[in-house]
């Protein structure tokens, strides 16, 4: 079987009559739009054989570095031109929209809020037809929705597979900084709960509140510092004794309280009446003896000598 070749395009010869259909060609674009949105003339490009294209400069403000192509186009013999097609076209300079993706593609992880739907298809390799239509009892269902079957769409094989790479190529999984950086592994820790799944045995559920993958799906071999069974024994820090400074002083000044004037006031008002009354008890007589002996005690040498 020989293969076709394609032929190469044949370079057209520039048709003079319509290189010259500048003014046909700009009264088409001011038809189209307007007086003041065409600009100057930006040149012209051979289509084909008595097809040529004129550009001209867009004045429109919204559309700096567009152009407006105007397509002229001779039949054979004739000596005017006809109008083939006028459109604004982006330059080189142009702002022009970026390509349309459609929107199914668009929607990337993190993009669904409170909400919003995000219907899936009916295609979806990633689920597969579930047995819902079982014939069975309504007790008997009762219990297999129970346990999570009865569903009409499950997980296929496709999607659990996918699901599985997604996970170990994540931020928790084997190959994430974090767990290179530790010997522990979540396989070996009591806060990793194992997902009851056929991913159960590669995955889980960590509950270490303290771990960087708390309430996330972990890899069996990802690990961190958090590990049940990183325990390290500190000793006692040594306790330094009481310094004291006796080679000098810091004088400190404080200001008046009032309070404290009135508390010293009333310590010393209470003092006074102690030793008021210690006064009076001294003084006071304690028998009837001293007190006649008092009575008759002389109090100078010329009572004394009268006495005697």
């Amino acid at each position: 079987m020989t293969a076709l070749r394609t032929p190469e395009p044949v370079r057209a010869k520039a048709d003079a009559v319509c290189v010259a259909a500048v003014e046909p060609a700009r009264a088409a674009a001011i038809d189209e739009a307007g007086a003041a949105q065409i600009g100057e003339h930006l040149g012209h490009l051979v289509e084909g054989e008595r097809l040529v294209t004129h550009y001209f400069a867009s004045a429109h403000p919204g559309y700096r570095g567009w152009r407006w192509a105007v397509t002229v186009t001779r039949a054979s013999r004739a000596k005017t031109v006809t109008i083939n097609e006028v459109v604004m076209l982006p330059g080189d300079e142009a702002i022009v929209a970026p390509e349309w993706v459609p929107w199914s593609e668009r929607v990337q992880p993190g993009d669904l809020r409170p909400g919003d739907l995000f219907p899936t298809p009916a295609d979806d390799p990633r689920l597969e037809p579930g047995f819902t239509d079982t014939g069975a009892p309504d007790d008997v269902l009762q219990v297999v929705e129970e346990l999570g079957l009865g569903r009409e769409r499950v997980l296929s094989v496709f999607g659990r597979d996918e699901a599985a790479e997604r996970w170990t190529a994540g931020d928790f999984g084997p190959a994430s900084p974090i767990a290179q950086a530790v010997p522990y592994k979540c396989n070996g820790c009591g806060y990793w709960i194992r997902l009851g799944d056929s991913l159960g045995r590669s995955f889980g559920v960590c509950a270490n509140e303290m771990a960087p993958g708390e309430g996330r799906v972990v890899a069996f071999d990802y690990g961190c510092g958090a590990h049940s069974d990183a325990v390290i024994d500190l000793a006692e820090p040594p306790i330094a004794d009481h310094a004291f400074d006796t080679t000098g002083y810091d004088a400190m000044e404080l200001a008046p309280n009032d309070e404290a004037v009135e508390v010293a006031t009333d310590d010393e008002a209470v003092e006074a009446d102690a030793v008021h009354t210690e006064v009076e008890a001294a003084a006071e007589p304690t028998s009837d003896d001293e007190v006649e002996a008092d009575a008759v005690e002389p109090t100078s040498d010329d009572e004394v000598r009268t006495q005697a």
